[in-house]
C-alpha cells in the first residue's frame, strides 16, 4: 500500500471508489474531519485534489494532511446534494467554507386539485392547514421549476379547471385537458412525484419525443428547454431518502468485514455519519435492526467503508 496521503495512495483509493454520486470526506492523522464534499462521480472527483485544484487553491495546504478517505455512495446526485448539506449543517469541517455546500435553494412542489384552481407550483414553505398536497423537499429552485414545467407540459392539470370560457377553453382543448380529466391528471402527477418508475418514464419519453421533433424542425432553443426539463424531472424523481417529509428519529447501520457504518437520522434528515471497527456479532445485530428500505444503502456503504479502510 502506498504511503497514506500521497498521489499514489490517492490513485489506489480512487480505484476503490464507485463511479456513482456520493459524498466524501478527508480525515487527518488524529481522526479529525478536514473537509467534506460531494461528487457526481466519486471515482472521478476524489483524485482531482492531488492535481490542479483550479478554483480550489485554498485547499492546497489541506491535501498533505489527508491520512484517510471515507465516502458514501448515494442513489442519485440529488441524494448526494442533500446528504452533503445535512452533514455540513450538523458539523462544519475546518476547510469547508459554507454550511450548505452549494447554492441550491430548498423548495417544495405544491399540487392543488381544486376545481377552480388545479395545478402545480414551486413554493418555499408548506402552509399550515393547506389542503393541497406537497412533495419534497427538493434542492435547486430552477431545477424544480424546470421539472414542474415539463410535468405540466405532458400532464396539463392547470387546464382542467372548471368555469373556463372563450380563449381559455380553446387552449384547454388544444392541450387535451378538461374538468373531466382532472382526476386522471391528478393521479398521474401524484404517481410521477411519488417516484413511480413507469409513470416517470412515460413523462420522460413524451418530453424526449417532443425534443426530438423540435430538433428535426431546427427549433434548437425549444429542444434545449425540453432537455433541461428532462434532466430536471430526473432530479426530482430519482431516489432521495436522506431528507424526508416526516420528523422521525432512527439509526441506519451497515456492517461488512469488521467495519460498522452508522447514519443518524434526526427529524427526518441524515445528520451524522460515523464508522468504526466492530466485531461481527455486534455489527450484525445493529445492521439487522435497520429499516428494510435502508438495508441496501447501509450494506453498500459498509462494504465501501471496509474497502477504503484496507
Amino acid at each position: 500500500m502506498p504511503e497514506r496521503g500521497g498521489v499514489s495512495w490517492a490513485r489506489v483509493q480512487a480505484g476503490r471508489l464507485p463511479a456513482s454520486p456520493g459524498v466524501y470526506r478527508f480525515i487527518d492523522g488524529s481522526g479529525r474531519v478536514l473537509y467534506l464534499g460531494r461528487a457526481v462521480s466519486l471515482r472521478r472527483r476524489v483524485p482531482s485534489y492531488w492535481g490542479d485544484l483550479g478554483d480550489r487553491r485554498h485547499l492546497a495546504d489541506m491535501v498533505p494532511r489527508i491520512a484517510e478517505l471515507q465516502a458514501v455512495a448515494s442513489d442519485s446526485a440529488h441524494e448526494a446534494a442533500w446528504l452533503e448539506r445535512n452533514l455540513l449543517r450538523s458539523s462544519l469541517p475546518p476547510w469547508n467554507r459554507s454550511p450548505d455546500g452549494g447554492q441550491e435553494v430548498e423548495v417544495w412542489i405544491r399540487l392543488s386539485d381544486s376545481p377552480r384552481a388545479p395545478g402545480l407550483e414551486v413554493v418555499h414553505d408548506r402552509l399550515p392547514g393547506d389542503q393541497a398536497r406537497y412533495f419534497g423537499p427538493y434542492l435547486g429552485g430552477q431545477k424544480v421549476r424546470d421539472a414542474v414545467s415539463g410535468l405540466s407540459r405532458v400532464l396539463p392539470i392547470d387546464y382542467a379547471r372548471d368555469a373556463r370560457a372563450g380563449t381559455a377553453r380553446d387552449l384547454a382543448r388544444v392541450r387535451g385537458a378538461s374538468p373531466a380529466d382532472r382526476v386522471r391528471l391528478t393521479r398521474s402527477v401524484v404517481a410521477v412525484l411519488s417516484r413511480d418508475p413507469a409513470h416517470a418514464a412515460a413523462v420522460r419519453a413524451e418530453l424526449a419525443s417532443r425534443r426530438d421533433a423540435a430538433c428535426s424542425l431546427l427549433s434548437f432553443e425549444f429542444a434545449a428547454k425540453l432537455q433541461a426539463e428532462i434532466e430536471a424531472l430526473d432530479w426530482v424523481t430519482t431516489e432521495q431518502k436522506v431528507t424526508r417529509q416526516d420528523s422521525s428519529d432512527f439509526d441506519v447501520c451497515g456492517w461488512a468485514d469488521g467495519t460498522l457504518v452508522t447514519f443518524e437520522i434526526r427529524c427526518g434528515r441524515v445528520s451524522r455519519w460515523s464508522q468504526r471497527q466492530c466485531p461481527a456479532k455486534a455489527g450484525r445485530r445493529q445492521s439487522d435492526a435497520t429499516p428494510p428500505e435502508w438495508t441496501a444503502f447501509a450494506a453498500r456503504n459498509a462494504s465501501l467503508a471496509a474497502r477504503l479502510a484496507r
